[in-house]
């Protein structure tokens, strides 16, 4: 590039979107500093960076989520920008404002944007003005049960209970009866209380049959606001999205067009610079409403990048060093389709509860339209102090029934062995029909997954468990701090690759 963007960018988080930065950086020519704590200190992200200091312990408490840490280690070691990636401090407002001043180049919001949407409460106040359509419910957070119940009276029911300062599912209950509804308000206000230390709460009319569908944006400070088209995200286990896909299913071109607009209005209405998503409710009759703002980059980010061809790490990047959107990114079409799969350490068939160990064998899928964005490689020791995700797996094709088929089988060629994953049970979610015809609603798990035979698939265990061990330690080079590794495989043609984004075409 002409212009040097950063003299080197502090990647604030771990796994597989540590990696993902790091990548984008180094497509950039942008030095990178990655900081772990002493679990993470074999971890491919730490591999991957050009520079990596120990940040403390395991706790997230005492490394990721130390602020006043990180950015002594940014100063000591000459960075003057920081990427948070997602989850632990990247939708913290008080993370930005330190970097400000502290003279740092937060990649992402300012705090007061992150304070205005991170509370659902106040985004649906200010949205009220905007025209943005709003579910039905409260406009502000209530107080006493009378308050709960003239708000559910007035919105009917079934009624949905919401914490108003976090997401992923924590302190969130669903009423059907009104009574049902105060116990349902304290519980959910414990739940929050425990989960984000704030146990305000709010009602809204809880949709049925509804998708979950999100509009990615960008926007810089020259005053350019845009959206790169949707994402579906109903597939959820827990209120947390485990397959991601776009376009929908269920997005006409005049609905993509009318939520599309929404969704710049909302961007431009929080003041907002930077990547983010605006999420919305799309019920069964067509009708849209705002649901929140995330006021980050996206786990589910990779599904937009294969259909538009824009980097939005890059983008995030660029755009936090004062650069315009990208003409790519502002003439971006949506051609194809793209399916993401979310590989976590856990065990389906036992609640989704948390799988920990040691990855005896990795072997991931490859061939034309298939990326890997992954944090672990054989060898990697998967521990319970941090989320469970591994790696997303994403694919590429003409149209969606090409896309299901394709992700099935690189499901069935991505080989993990030591711990348990989630790869069967997206196998099992993709093959099953009312998947296949689009029938994709945020109970679709409740709903269609309960009863599944739970195939063992002894002869690929035995085949692989044989061959793991006859593996030897692969060879390893190293190009700077960027690993790489040539691997002999009985299910992989003899090639080089290289840790992080792959892609092949």
């Amino acid at each position: 590039m002409s212009k040097k963007l950063f003299n080197k960018i502090l990647v604030s988080n771990r796994g597989e979107i540590a990696v993902r930065v790091i990548n984008a950086c180094r497509l950039l020519g942008v030095p990178t500093l990655a900081i772990y704590s002493t679990a993470d200190k074999d971890a491919v992200h730490v591999k991957a960076a050009d520079e990596a200091v120990e940040i403390g312990p395991p706790p997230p408490r005492e490394s990721y989520l130390n602020i006043d840490k990180i950015i002594q280690t940014a100063l000591e070691n000459k960075c003057d920008a920081i990427h948070p990636g997602y989850g632990f401090l990247a939708e913290n407002p008080d993370f930005p404002d330190k970097c400000k001043e502290s003279g740092i180049t937060f990649i992402g919001p300012s705090g007061q944007s992150m304070r205005l949407m991170g509370n659902k409460v106040q985004a649906r106040i200010k949205m009220a003005g905007t025209g943005v359509p709003l579910i039905p419910g409260m406009k502000a957070a209530g107080a006493t049960i009378e308050e709960f119940e003239k708000a559910a009276n007035e919105a009917g029911y079934p009624v949905l209970i919401k914490a108003a300062a976090g997401g992923g599912g924590k302190g969130m209950r669903v009423v059907k009866e009104k009574k049902d509804l105060k116990e349902s308000v304290e519980a959910a206000k414990r739940e929050a209380k425990n989960a984000f230390n704030d146990d305000t709460v709010y009602l809204e009319k809880y949709i049925e049959d509804p998708r979950h569908i999100e509009f990615q944006v960008l926007a810089d400070t020259h005053g350019n606001v845009i959206h790169l088209y949707e994402r579906e995200c109903s597939i959820q286990r827990r209120h947390q999205k485990i397959i991601e896909e776009t376009p929908s299913i269920a997005v006409t071109p005049e609905i993509r067009k009318q939520m599309g607009e929404a969704a710049v209005k909302v961007t431009q209405a929080a003041d907002y610079v930077n990547a983010g998503t605006i999420e919305f409710l799309l019920d069964k009759n067509g009708g849209f409403y705002f649901l929140e703002m995330n006021t980050r980059v996206q786990v589910e980010h990779p599904v937009t990048e294969m259909v538009t061809g824009v980097d939005l790490v890059a983008e995030q990047i660029k755009i936090a060093a004062g650069e315009k959107i990208s003409e790519s990114a502002m003439k971006a079409k949506q051609t194809g389709h793209s399916i993401e799969c979310r590989i976590y350490a856990e065990d389906a068939e036992n609640g989704f509860l948390p799988s920990s160990g040691k990855i005896l064998f990795y072997n991931e899928p490859t061939g034309p339209g298939i990326r890997v964005d992954t944090g672990v490689t054989g060898g990697t020791t998967v521990g319970v102090e941090y989320d469970p995700i591994l790696a997303k797996l994403i694919v590429f094709a003409p149209d969606r029934d090409l896309a299901i088929s394709k992700m099935i089988n690189a499901l069935k060629d991505y080989k993990i062995l030591g711990i348990k994953t989630s790869r069967k049970f997206m196998i099992d979610v993709l093959a099953h029909p009312e998947f296949k015809a689009g029938r994709t609603y945020t109970d679709f798990i409740d709903r269609n997954m309960g009863e599944r035979e739970v195939d063992k698939d002894l002869a690929e265990l035995a085949a692989a468990i044989s061959s793991a061990a006859l593996m030897t330690k692969p060879a390893m080079t190293t190009v700077g701090r960027g690993l790489k590794q040539t691997r002999l495989s009985p299910w992989q043609t003899i090639g080089t690759w290289e840790i992080g984004m792959r892609i092949s075409k």
